[in-house]
This record gives C-alpha cells, structure tokens and sequence, in this order.
C-alpha cells in the first residue's frame, strides 16, 4: 500500500511539473532556423506573421520567405513568397519587405538592388496577393521609387495607416528618411497641400529601418542608429503629434547585450488587438559570428512607463510566452 501511494505521489509531482514546464513554455530566440534580418512582424487574422530578409550576400538574397505562428511559440515556414522571377527588375538585394492588407488584397511592399544613384534600375517595389503567404506578383511591373528624394536612398520602407484611414510609406536610407502619402491603389501617390511628394521627417542619428505606430494618440517613430555589421547597430525612437513631427530624439531602447548577442537592431512592433500588449521584433548577431549577414530573428516584450515612454527592451535568450489570439 506504501508503494501505491508513493507511486501515486511521483505521478502527481510528474504532472504538476508538466504542466508548470507547459504554462512556462517561452518561444526562445531566435524564433526560427536561418539566417534572417529586417523582420516585419503583424497580425492577420488569429495569425503572427513576420516577413523577413534572407540574410545572405546581396547576389543571393533574391527571394522572401514568410513565418506564421498561432502563439508565438510555433512557427510555420511560407517559402519563397515572392522572388526575382516573379519581379522582372529586381535582380540582386531583395529585402526589408512591409505588408498591408488593404480591401481583402496583401501588399508587400520591398527594396531591391540597393540602387546608388539615380541612374541604376531598383529601389522599392510593391508585389500583391489575395493570401498572406502568397504567392505575390509584380503591382507595377516597375519600382513605386527609384529615385533619391532629399538625399534617402529608396530602401527600408514601412507602410503606415493613420487613424484617419489614409496611408503612407516612410522609408530611407543613408541617414535620409521621407513620408509620402500612397494613393489608393498603392500605384503611385497623392501630393500634399504644398504641392511635394517627399517630406523628409529625418531625426537626430537616424540611419535606416524606419517604423511608425499611435500609442493614446500619441505617433511613435522608430528607427536604426549605427552600422549594420557592427556592435553599435541600435533602436532609438521619438514621439509627436501627427506623423510628419517633428519628432525630437528621446532615446535608444533597443541594443546589444554583449553576453547575449550583437548588433540589435532593425526591427517592426506588434500590437495585441484591442490591448495594451506590445512586441518588438528585431535581428540580432549571435556573438559567436563575425560574418555580418548571420542574422537572427528575435522577439521581446515592449513595455511603456507611467509617462508614455518606451522602457529600454532587455535583449534575451528566452524570447516570450505563448500567446494565443483571440
């Protein structure tokens, strides 16, 4: 009788601590296999996605991959979603891709070539599909931007709706960031009152990996300091009035932990519908590696303070917790 019961006691200690192990389950980091950078993380639906480069030399990042995931836990590869075959122009340094959803289609907006003048055919595109995962075609048969506007080179774009339903595209590279207002098909633009397309919102140390989103009403502007191979590589953010700023500096909340993993940076935030729950989404180097495209796909918790500013993200190995949509 002695052994049933403490038989009986060693299942009950197994189960408890099964199910504590399950409760406590986290995502870890990275998210998934690969080498992957620049990651664009939404929601679609009961989905996570995040869109993603192909972190490899620029003659063979020519495709994107997709990952979708029902709880941040586990994760779904969507292969080769869209590539050079499908983007007749684009031949070499397909990356940084943004996805909107608009009127039941999926626009994914994304750069390629790394165009450095004006002279050279690339810069940012706009593929389109009826699915997430795709597969996604040519919108224009031609780049959306191929010029350099106020000196930002046509990369790193980001797709932001206002809460006044209009939509804009806020991209740059090479230290340039502009917005500009899309029209309604995505196929070009509309001009602001004053007659100009491009409005350069640059702020203090901005380099690249623009990202926008409205916090109690406040417009939230996020980008990427430093060198992308380098340990410097960094978030720092701003907040304002309207998306056009001006936005002062306030600080980085986004950065290496040398113990961890180097280079934080160029990252996109989630938001739980209806909730005061954020993500941050970021690359990071393992700091095992040196080859600067050996990125990796990372998530945090965002967490604000009593007065509205971002607290400084704790880069970890854990990642977060399972969290199912509703």
């Amino acid at each position: 009788m002695k052994r049933i019961f403490v038989t009986i006691a060693v299942l009950a200690l197994s189960v408890i601590s099964f199910a504590q192990n399950k409760k406590t389950v986290t995502s870890g980091n990275p998210l998934f296999k690969g080498w992957y950078a620049d990651p664009e993380g939404i929601i679609f639906g009961k989905q996570y996605w995040i869109y993603p480069t192909f972190s490899a030399p620029y003659n063979k990042q020519v495709f994107l991959d997709a990952f979708s995931s029902p709880d941040l836990i586990t994760w779904s590869k969507h292969s080769r979603i869209l590539d050079t075959a499908a983007i007749k122009w684009a031949r070499r340094a397909m990356w940084a891709p943004a996805i909107v959803e608009k009127s039941g289609k999926y626009y994914l907006f994304f750069g390629a070539n790394d165009i450095q003048n004006d002279n050279e055919k690339g810069g940012i595109g706009v593929a389109v599909a009826d699915k997430p995962e795709g597969p996604f075609k040519d919108h224009l048969g031609k780049p959306l931007i191929d010029k350099f506007h106020n000196g930002a080179q046509p990369i790193d774009q980001f797709v932001f709706k206002d809460k006044d339903g209009k939509y804009y595209i806020i991209y740059g590279g090479w230290r340039h960031c502009n917005i500009a207002r899309l029209n309604d098909d995505f196929t070009g633009f509309i001009p602001f009152e004053d007659g100009t397309i491009f409005k350069e919102i640059t702020p203090e140390s901005y380099v690249e990996g623009p990202f926008m989103f409205i916090r109690n009403g406040k417009y939230y502007f996020m980008w990427s300091e430093g060198g992308w191979t380098g340990p410097n590589y960094s978030v720092a953010y701003a907040i304002a009035d309207s998306p056009f700023g001006p936005f002062q500096r306030v600080g980085k909340i986004l950065q290496q932990d040398p113990a961890i993993a180097n280079g934080a940076g160029h990252h996109s935030v989630i938001q739980v519908p209806g909730k005061d729950e954020w993500y941050i989404v970021y690359h990071r180097r393992p700091i095992t590696e040196t080859d600067g495209n050996s990125r990796e796909t990372c998530i945090e918790h965002m967490y604000f303070d009593e007065n509205g500013f971002i607290k400084p993200v704790i880069i970890t190995k854990e990642g977060v917790r399972k969290r199912k949509l509703k």
